[in-house]
């Protein structure tokens, strides 16, 4: 008996072991078959410079997505002695001026002096003066709102350089004449009236978006040979079916970068790595590739997987950047696309969208940009902490990469439209 359950043990083990050796050949095949890459530097144009039409200005003080930890921390209240006096006009001019920022009527209405299109994504301050508030409360809230609420999307006016003191004192003067509710003369200009926009161009229709243009040149691209002789077709004969679906599944967890790849970063790494050409991310070449292989998974549902252990993580590294507060406006995502504050509300004449819906139509025609351009996602990112006075990152930044995929999880099952057209 000994023996023969000695001989089993023994079986068992062999087994074992070929089990093990099966496994290590399969993972080396499916590493065989995994497609290959330039995995050394950056798919970035390097040294990496904002782009030419942009702002110039830079704000190293405060947090971007990759430094966290670098806008100073709120002080304490201010104590104000006596009542506030100032001058009221002043203020007023101030707070509509969007010279600084954007101004209060991005985010207020302020009275019956109110002019077009303000936005409602904060409180209606038309009668801020009847409130109970304290001219102490109202100084501060203007000056630095964290010292009240750590979270609050109300920027720091004042603790961030954008008004002096004397000024917010003129401010306050002028919230404290805001009595009457104000009174719009049409639809238009009353945010709670004002219709949400609807986006219904014929977004594939060349004559109504250029972007689509870019589909054929796309694929012109993709049977050119390159000065190897090799072309994406090469290997990919009928692009068509090969790639049906596979941008829907963009971007994904790389394991031999150890980051998340989008489409465009995958564009230049495995371009270069076949066919030896320089298809960085942004340039006219990754984003006609970029838009032809999106249009080939048109109408299909979006299916990223955050199934592995190393996704999930990327997850939840992305969710953690849609909170973190950047720039000089000190501004989350969050603030802006969740509902519970200031998704599905306006920003000025802007209106915000909320997390699901904003990635199924990229890329996409920008037609806020003078002449129009055609926008990857991660442009879009870059563009986000600008405009709230924070410092981009590098289109191939990792952060970017954690970001696109968790907000990709947020848009399963919706279908891909690509390129779309928005303002």
């Amino acid at each position: 008996m000994n023996r023969w359950g000695a001989g089993r043990r023994g079986i068992g083990a062999m087994a074992l072991v070929a089990v093990a050796a099966g496994m290590v050949a399969g993972a080396a095949m499916a590493q065989s078959k995994a497609p290959p890459l330039h995995l050394e530097g950056s798919a970035s144009p390097e040294p990496w410079t904002r782009y030419r039409d942009w702002s110039k200005a830079h704000w190293d003080a405060y947090n971007t997505l990759a430094r966290r930890d670098v806008t100073p921390p709120p002080g304490k209240e201010i104590a104000i002695t006596g009542d506030i006096t100032g001058d009221p006009k002043k203020g007023q001019e101030l707070a509509f001026s969007r010279a600084r920022g954007g101004g209060c009527l991005a985010c207020h209405i302020m009275g019956p002096a109110t002019p077009e299109t303000p936005g409602n994504v904060a409180p209606d301050l038309s009668e801020i003066a009847t409130a109970g508030r304290t001219d102490q409360w109202l100084y501060n809230y203007i000056y630095d709102a964290r010292v009240y609420n750590p979270q609050t999307s109300m920027p720091p006016w004042g603790a961030h350089g954008f008004y002096k003191p004397d000024e917010i004192r003129d401010m306050v003067a002028f919230l404290k004449t805001l009595k009457t509710p104000t009174t719009f003369k049409n639809d238009l200009d009353d945010p709670q009236k004002r219709k949400r926009p609807v986006e219904d161009r014929d977004a594939l229709d060349p004559f109504v978006n250029p972007a689509a243009e870019r589909i054929e040149i796309g694929a012109a691209l993709a049977a050119k040979p390159a000065a190897n002789g090799k072309s994406c077709v090469t290997c990919h004969a009928n692009p068509k079916a090969a790639f049906a679906g596979w941008a829907t599944s963009m971007p994904k967890w790389e394991p031999r970068l150890k980051k998340v790849l989008g489409v465009e970063e995958f564009i230049y790494r495995h371009a270069r790595a076949v066919m030896n050409v320089e298809w960085r991310m942004q340039s006219t070449e990754n984003i006609d590739m970029s838009v032809f292989l999106h249009s080939l998974s048109n109408g299909r549902e979006i299916r990223v997987d955050v199934s592995s252990p190393e996704a999930k993580a990327a997850v939840e590294r992305g969710k953690h950047l849609t909170e973190t507060k950047i720039g000089q406006l000190n501004f989350a995502c969050i603030d802006c696309h969740t509902a519970e504050k200031g998704a599905l509300k306006w920003l000025r004449g802007q209106w915000l969208g909320e997390f699901r819906g904003q990635l199924d139509h990229f890329p996409t025609w920008r037609t806020s940009r003078g002449t129009g351009q055609t926008w990857d996602v991660r442009k879009r990112f870059q563009w986000c902490a600008v405009q709230v006075r924070a410092n981009e990152l590098p289109p191939d930044a990792p952060e970017y990469g954690d970001l696109e995929l968790y907000l990709k999880s947020l848009n399963q099952g919706l279908k891909l439209t690509a390129p779309n057209i928005r303002h």
